[in-house]
């Protein structure tokens, strides 16, 4: 359980504030590539931006977790107006620590978003949160995660085969 996704979204928009008022989520912390926007990409999608206010006024608390460089990431999150942590390795889940204690939640009020299984959805597993898994909002720019996306098929396979949905 540790890699196959427990809830998967099909995309980052499809995430309400009710749905997660119903599961007690008042913070979420949030990959950027291929999941707030294309990969490697600056520009934020107008459906994205809406979906950022949205969560803003239903009070969710946000920041940004990725395992890119400062150059990548703090342009990005600053234009959202979104605290953020840059290099986070994950899937070692010591951002989402730090990413907690920022938003001032406890552990049990925050998950992780992203789209990648042996990053996000791992760091969340590790640090004890949900993961909302969404499709890939683009193709994948990096050899690395490449690769990667051929181990997760197994494991998005199983989430599907034992009853799960795409919300």
């Amino acid at each position: 359980m540790l890699i196959t996704p427990e809830y998967v979204f099909k995309d980052v928009t499809h995430i309400t504030p009710e749905w997660l008022a119903e599961k007690g989520i008042t913070a979420l912390v949030l990959d950027i590539d291929n999941t707030l926007t294309a990969d490697r990409s600056q520009e934020l999608p107008e459906e994205v931006a809406v979906w950022l206010g949205t969560m803003r006024k239903a009070g969710v608390r946000l920041t940004i977790v990725s395992n890119g460089a400062e150059k990548r990431v703090r342009p990005f999150a600053q234009k959202l107006g979104l605290a953020y942590l840059y290099r986070s390795a994950k899937p070692l889940p010591f951002a989402l620590m730090a990413a907690q204690h920022r938003m001032g939640v406890k552990r049990r009020q925050m998950a992780m978003v992203g789209d990648q299984l042996y990053a996000d959805r791992m760091a969340a597993a590790l640090y004890g949160i949900p993961g909302l898994m969404v499709v890939p909002r683009g193709p994948d720019l990096g050899a690395q995660v490449i690769l990667k996306r051929k181990w997760e098929k197994k494991h998005w396979q199983k989430y599907y085969d034992r009853g799960g949905k795409t919300l």
